[in-house]
């Protein structure tokens, strides 16, 4: 049985000349996992406990999306959420995937919504958690995401004051990898100028409720009630706009529902990927 760590289940594949990282576990149906971006982020370090749990009903595909973990940084990248989903088309075309479920996380989830804005019959199912939607604003999590200075104490702070209502789950070691993970070759480099450089536009993630209405893939949305990156508002606009959408909001929970209420949330999500499309209308 493979061992499930970070090692054991990273591949490579070349996704539209980008050389990128990626995480393959299980089989069966395709699901697609879709990090965030903050600061040292990459697929295994947001889906670490969610990789295996949904790896025993499904095949678990995590990539590093460009720009971020262990994916090739080209000079010439322009980061623009438009990059970020020819990206994931690119990854799906390389292994042949026509069509799967996703799980987007934050970012992640604001590409899956472009995604299926696009493409509807590429993606059968979709999670979006913690998203940036329709009547996001700058808050003061996402601002401190966005000005972090590399430290250790740094990043100890930001895991504490902006993801986490447990101060339990923020270990030394999640501290000290995440911290890693922002120093690595071209890494902070590269998070600074997607969102500040203007040659980039990583900033630029707004969504209007006239291209949300249209989006028909069944949607669960999950948020956690204390998140201070993306307020939960933003998840109850969203859910009142979306044709097929439900939302699960839990309590005691910031930005990170797959790291603070892991089990809860990878029951959850097997149960919705799982439902027979005929119970929904």
């Amino acid at each position: 049985m493979t061992t499930v760590t970070d090692e054991a289940t990273g591949r490579t594949v070349d996704a539209g000349g980008i050389r990128t990282h990626y995480h393959d576990l299980g089989s069966g149906d395709p699901v697609l996992l879709l990090h965030g971006s903050g600061p040292g982020v990459s697929a295994w370090a947001n889906w670490r406990l969610t990789i295996p749990a949904l790896a025993q009903q499904y095949r678990v595909l995590a990539p590093d999306i460009v720009g971020f973990g262990h994916t090739e940084r080209s000079a010439d990248v322009r980061y623009s959420l438009a990059t970020w989903i020819d990206h994931i088309w690119a990854f799906m075309d390389a292994l042949g995937i026509e069509r799967a479920s996703v799980v987007g996380n934050s970012l992640g989830g604001r590409i899956s919504l472009g995604m299926a804005s696009a493409h509807p019959e590429r993606l059968a199912r979709m999670v979006l958690m913690g998203v940036p939607g329709v009547g996001m604003t700058p808050t003061e999590g996402l601002r401190a995401l966005r000005e972090y200075e590399p430290s250790l104490e740094n990043m100890r702070q930001l895991l504490l004051g902006c993801f986490a209502v447990d101060p339990t789950i923020i270990t030394d070691d999640l501290v000290r990898i995440r911290h890693e993970a922002s120093i690595a070759p071209g890494a902070f480099e590269a998070y600074r100028d997607m969102f500040f450089s203007p040659r980039h536009a990583g900033s630029q993630l707004a969504i209007e409720a006239d291209e949300v209405v249209t989006i028909t893939t069944p949607t669960l949305l999950v948020h956690g009630r204390e998140d201070k990156v993306v307020p939960v508002d933003v998840a109850w606009n969203m859910v009142r706009l979306l044709p097929d959408a439900d939302l699960a909001v839990f309590a005691r929970c910031g930005h990170w529902t797959q790291i603070e209420r892991a089990d809860d949330f990878s029951d959850l999500v097997r149960r919705f990927l799982a439902r027979p499309s005929s119970t929904r209308s």
